[in-house]
């Protein structure tokens, strides 16, 4: 018994190689066990937050392009028929980002409600009682220019899309479209682009290719230059600069200068404006 020792370890302390009494690993105590802590709210490596997952960001950090905090789109529904004004705000109000501020049956409502509801778009039908939707297009686009219309009509005659796109329509839409189609109109509108359905995009290059031809560079109109003019009837077309650059095999950046001299000799503000002055003069 006398020649029984065992080799005591202080306690808390470790064996050999860490090992604590008679080899066996010595569990760290909860003083001992650290962690990496971020800080409340910070990303850890490369943006990412605790134990490598993504951080997603909060609402305050969504912002759009031009530096604003997202918002959604507010868009006034503008037909006579209640049926269908009620289906529409419902139909939009299922699509995302978006949110009805206002319903009227004719144009003159309708410029009413631009002026108290204030929304980024207009969604108008045409033939409306007291006042179309060509002329209701027309007095938006004059009073309260930072609002966009897209029509929204089941006609689709050379007339009505002529006298929509001539008053500042950035959109023309039949009623076939469906929520997702309506939706991209609007935002595009509102972001300063064209979007027209395969129907109107199909009558508008048939405009431009009739028998007709086009007029002589010295008659062309407000002192048009013969590529201003070639530029123009692209752009009725819906193209882009780019794709009109490919067209004509020339830099997007000449495409933009013929574009501005375009734009100032004939008055237009915009693109739409441009394709209706296009189409009207049949330049292409």
């Amino acid at each position: 018994m006398t020649d029984r020792t065992e080799r005591a370890v202080p306690e808390g302390s470790h064996g050999r190689d860490g090992e604590g009494r008679e080899g066996m690993p010595v569990r760290p105590s909860m003083t001992d066990r650290t962690e990496r802590v971020e800080p409340r709210g910070g990303h850890g490596r490369d943006g990412e937050g605790r134990e490598g997952m993504p951080v997603r960001p909060s609402m305050t950090d969504r912002t759009d392009r031009t530096g604003r905090t997202d918002q959604p789109l507010r868009v006034l529904v503008v037909d006579d028929q209640q049926l269908v004004r009620e289906g529409l705000t419902a139909l939009l109000e299922l699509t995302d980002g978006v949110v009805v501020v206002g319903a009227a049956g004719d144009g003159r409502q309708a410029l009413d409600l631009v002026a108290d509801r204030k929304p980024d778009v207009v969604l108008m039908d045409l033939r409306m009682p007291v006042l179309d939707g060509i002329a209701a297009t027309a007095e938006v686009r004059d009073r309260f220019p930072e609002v966009a219309v897209v029509v929204l009509t089941t006609y689709a005659d050379d007339e009505s899309i002529a006298g929509a796109l001539a008053a500042g329509a950035r959109g023309y839409l039949t009623k076939d479209a469906g929520r997702a189609e309506i939706g991209m109109a609007l935002r595009a509108a509102v972001a300063g682009h064209s979007m027209f359905d395969p129907v109107i995009s199909a009558r508008l290059a048939a405009a431009l290719t009739r028998s007709a031809p086009p007029p002589a560079r010295d008659r062309l109109p407000d002192g048009l230059t013969q590529r201003e003019a070639e530029v123009l009837g692209l752009i009725a077309q819906g193209r882009t600069n780019a794709e009109i650059a490919v067209a004509l095999f020339v830099a997007e950046t000449t495409v933009k200068t013929h574009t501005n001299n375009a734009f100032a000799k004939i008055g237009a503000r915009n693109r739409t404006e441009a394709a209706g002055y296009a189409i009207r003069h049949r330049l292409g």
